[in-house]
């Protein structure tokens, strides 16, 4: 993948992301998507979506039609929404979480803003993180950001606090009388408590509620691990040595604090961001092999998950990115993958094992004889 790329990819991102987190805010007040408890019944793109229980009660429908109602509106729309969430989180992993979720767009703002603040991404980063950007940028910290990152959490947790009550409750209600300053004493106390609790869970707690608290993100997680061939950011390993002198810039950008250039399981809460790549991309800017992370599927993800239990990657497409993946440890090979031909046109493993082998005997002798002429 290229810098351009990259940095193009990031662009569409924010975009998304920010499409996103404004259908978030304005889904109850277009009556997309709430649940009016005063109701007692969502409320989809403007229409009442009842089980048919008060129905039922005022006899206006049959208990048969009661249960037809239940098994379309309630089973059925939950096992397609789970269903589809399986396939997604199967093939891309937490991609939702990295591309649209509301909460992780609150994560990286805050994220940046502590770091401009105090050179850490997070309170419970141990050193500061390098000031060099890989891009070349220095940024130095400012205590001064602090005055700037301290209310615009505060302001987060409000907006969230609101923003969760419209979703139960009316939001021409609450709205008209958090302007008018005539909020219920219920209403009040919600937003008041919610504020609290989310002003201190994005003050201290972001990535990590991303990590280990949101069900919906661990489910993803989960179905991705079991799929060997998911979308995964892959580390070329083969090139490693023109990666010590970067800072670990991957790592840096990683708004999960993960590191990027490790297996699969390391990587359980990877949310397909996509930072870690655009960072390597930047530093790697003047290398004429680009990047050593790039995104990665199919079988060229093996060298990802196959490394999690130590076994011998193979890689069966000529595009593989491990681009001396044939060359002896610590050596450097010019050729990206010598059998690939044959494992374009479909191979079986003793064949593949074979054409490796001979490549790697056939790269040795080379070596051994240019070296001795």
């Amino acid at each position: 993948m290229s810098l351009h790329k990259a940095q193009s990819i990031q662009r569409k991102r924010l975009l998304a992301r920010a499409a996103f987190f404004l259908l978030f805010v304005l889904a109850p007040p277009l009556d997309i998507f709430r649940l009016d408890l005063g109701l007692g019944h969502l409320i989809l793109f403007g229409q009442d979506w009842t089980l048919g229980g008060g129905a039922l009660l005022a006899g206006e429908i049959t208990a048969y039609q009661a249960a037809l109602r239940i098994v379309l509106f309630g089973f059925v729309p939950i096992v397609l929404l789970v269903a589809a969430g399986f396939v997604i989180s199967w093939k891309f992993g937490r991609i939702y979480c990295g591309w649209m979720c509301p909460h992780f767009t609150v994560v990286e703002v805050i994220n940046g803003l502590m770091r401009r603040a105090s050179g850490k991404p997070t309170l419970w980063e141990k050193e500061r993180l390098p000031e060099r950007q890989p891009d070349g940028r220095i940024e130095t910290p400012d205590r001064h950001y602090w005055l700037l990152t301290v209310p615009a959490i505060a302001a987060f947790a409000l907006l969230w606090a609101v923003v969760l009550l419209t979703y139960l409750l009316p939001p021409q209600e609450i709205y008209g009388n958090l302007l008018s300053g005539t909020l219920t004493r219920n209403q009040t106390i919600f937003i008041a408590a919610a504020t609290t609790a989310f002003f201190v869970e994005f003050l201290l707690a972001r990535h990590l509620f991303c990590r280990f608290g949101c069900a919906v993100g661990l489910f993803q997680s989960y179905v991705w691990m079991f799929n060997k061939r998911a979308l995964a950011v892959g580390f070329d390993h083969t090139r490693k040595e023109a990666c010590i002198d970067c800072n670990a810039a991957c790592e840096n950008a990683c708004p999960m604090r993960l590191k990027p250039r490790s297996i699969k399981r390391r990587m359980f809460s990877c949310t397909e961001c996509g930072r870690c790549i655009q960072a390597c991309n930047e530093v790697q800017a003047d290398n004429p092999q680009g990047s050593l992370l790039q995104w990665v599927s199919g079988v060229c993800a093996g060298d990802v998950s196959e490394r999690d239990f130590g076994r011998k990657y193979v890689c069966y497409d000529e595009r593989c990115f491990l681009q001396n993946r044939h060359a002896p440890p610590g050596a450097i090979m010019p050729v990206a993958n010598p059998v690939g031909s044959c494992c374009a046109g479909g191979c079986d493993d003793a064949t593949i094992e074979q054409s490796l082998d001979q490549a790697e005997d056939e790269w040795k002798s080379g070596s051994a004889n240019s070296g001795t002429g």
